[in-house]
């Protein structure tokens, strides 16, 4: 069931993403060679203490999880895509990293990611993140009242052909505001008119994952998921809400 929210709950979320945005702008510029993955993440957790929010993710067990998840971000590094708990990992020139969160402010959720390239990277990871991002800006120009979830999964998949990369397929987006995942699920790929329709109230969690060359994905031993072949993926999300005058990304 897709639970609709107020223009006041909306007010809230916006808010909400606002100090995420933050959160992820610093996180960021800190992700850089020699960094340890524990200081992103000590880091995360204080900035929303400091803001009056709290990390959804620390302590949420979704369906189908063995344990609650541990930390206040995802850390995801190269072929890992989601899920990447943070670690005493040592960043490196040339690495790619997924890094996810959501707050809770005032009892609402909104949920972010970004990837960043670490140093140096290749012309192949950049291209991979570079082709991401835009397929999450033209997924978000898809989300229009009386268009349907569908459309936003097609215009992931058209970027995604059109520039060589693969989408992950099992990992989708999903709904947001009162809880971390709420209806309806969000795929990254789709045809036009299918779905359920877009309307004013819906707030979507959108988040394109592609990889260099495969669609397929594996579970790790710490519950995160990677490209079951090993290439490079790249992740961003932004919680976005439909209201009378149009589309609001909450998390910009």
């Amino acid at each position: 069931m897709i639970l609709l929210k107020s223009e006041s709950e909306i007010e809230i979320l916006g808010q909400s993403g606002k100090i995420l945005s933050g959160i992820l702008k610093t996180l960021e510029k800190k992700a850089v060679p020699g960094v340890n993955i524990l200081e992103l993440e000590q880091i995360a957790r204080k900035m929303a203490k400091d803001a009056g929010a709290r990390p959804s993710f620390l302590g949420y067990q979704p369906e189908g999880a063995d344990k609650p998840y541990p930390a206040a971000i995802c850390a995801s590094v190269n072929e890992v895509v989601v899920h990447g708990i943070p670690t005493d990992y040592i960043l490196r020139s040339g690495d790619v990293i997924k890094i996810d969160m959501g707050i809770v402010y005032e009892g609402m959720c909104t949920d972010s990611a970004v990837t960043v390239g670490i140093g140096k990277t290749s012309p192949e990871a950049r291209k991979l993140i570079a082709s991401t991002k835009k397929a999450l800006e033209e997924a978000i120009l898809a989300v229009k009242r009386g268009h349907h979830i569908g459309d936003i999964g097609y215009a992931v998949e058209k970027r995604a052909k059109k520039d060589g990369f693969k989408i992950l397929k099992g990992l989708t987006g999903h709904g947001v505001g009162y809880e971390v995942h709420e209806d309806p699920v969000v795929l990254n790929y789709g045809k036009k008119g299918t779905g359920p329709e877009i309307k004013e109230g819906m707030v979507i969690a959108i988040e394109p994952m592609f990889s260099v060359s495969t669609e397929q994905i594996i579970q790790n031993k710490d519950e995160s998921y990677s490209s079951a072949d090993g290439s490079l993926t790249a992740q961003f999300e932004h919680t976005v809400a439909v209201t009378k005058n149009g589309v609001i990304v909450l998390t910009r």
